[in-house]
C-alpha cells in the first residue's frame, strides 16, 4: 500500500512539473469604496486608476483546469469629493492570490473563467486626506485615520481571460474585498475626532475591475 501511494505521488509530482509554468504578471486596477445608502455623509466617490505587479506559478492540473498561485503588490484606493473637500483613500496590499481557472486548452490559445481568493496586508497606506476637518490639522486627521484603516484584507474576483502559446496571458477581473475600509472600535476609541468617525464608519471595503498581462516561461 505504501508503495502505491508513492507511486502515486511520484506521478502526481511529475506531471505537475511538467504542466508548471513560473511566470511575471501585472497591470491596471480601478478601485472604489462604497458609501452605503442611508449614510449621513453624502459624497461623490471616483475610482482611483492604478496598478499591480508580481510573479505567478501556473500548474495546469489537466486539459479543463490550472491552478495559479500569485504573490502581488496590488494598489487600490479612491478619491471621495464631499463638496468641501477632496479625500483620499490609497493603500498598497501584497497579496496572496489563488486563481483557479477552468477552461478548454486548444494547443494554440485557452480561454477561461477564472475564480481568485485572495488575502492581504496593507503595507503602504498613503495619503488619505487633503484638506482639514473640525479644526484638526491634515497630519493629525490623516494619523488617526491611518491607524483606524483595516489593514488586513480577505476578498475574491471573478472574471475570465485567455492564454496564447502557453506563455501569454490576460485577464479581467471585477474584485471585492470583503468588510469596511474602517474599523469602527478603532474609529470611537478618539472622541475628538467623533466628527469624522460617525461618517467614515459605514464606507465599504475596495472592489473593482483588473486587468491583468502576464509572461510565463
Amino acid at each position: 500500500m505504501k508503495k502505491l501511494f508513492l507511486t502515486l505521488a511520484l506521478a502526481l509530482l511529475t506531471f505537475t512539473a511538467a504542466y508548471a509554468q513560473f511566470g511575471i504578471i501585472g497591470g491596471f486596477t480601478s478601485a472604489s469604496t462604497k458609501l452605503p445608502k442611508g449614510t449621513n455623509w453624502s459624497a461623490e466617490v471616483k475610482n482611483a486608476p492604478l496598478w499591480h505587479a508580481g510573479v505567478a506559478y501556473k500548474i495546469g492540473m489537466g486539459p479543463f483546469f490550472t491552478l495559479q498561485p500569485q504573490l502581488v503588490y496590488q494598489t487600490k484606493g479612491s478619491k471621495v469629493n464631499d463638496g468641501i473637500r477632496d479625500l483620499k483613500s490609497q493603500a498598497g496590499f501584497i497579496e496572496l492570490e489563488l486563481s483557479a481557472q477552468l477552461g478548454l486548452d486548444l494547443l494554440m490559445v485557452r480561454p477561461f473563467i477564472m475564480l481568485e481568493p485572495f488575502i492581504g496586508y496593507d503595507v503602504t497606506p498613503g495619503e488619505i486626506l487633503n484638506g482639514s476637518i473640525s479644526g484638526a490639522s491634515v497630519d493629525e486627521v490623516n494619523k488617526y485615520l491611518r491607524n483606524a484603516k483595516n489593514k488586513f484584507e480577505v476578498g475574491f474576483g471573478v472574471g475570465g481571460g485567455i492564454e496564447v502559446m502557453r506563455h501569454v496571458q490576460v485577464s479581467v477581473q471585477w474584485f471585492m474585498n470583503a468588510g469596511k475600509l474602517f474599523s469602527e472600535d478603532k474609529l470611537a476609541a478618539d472622541t475628538v475626532m467623533k466628527a469624522i468617525a460617525s461618517n467614515y464608519k459605514d464606507i465599504n471595503n475596495y472592489q473593482g475591475l483588473k486587468v491583468t498581462v502576464g509572461i510565463f516561461f
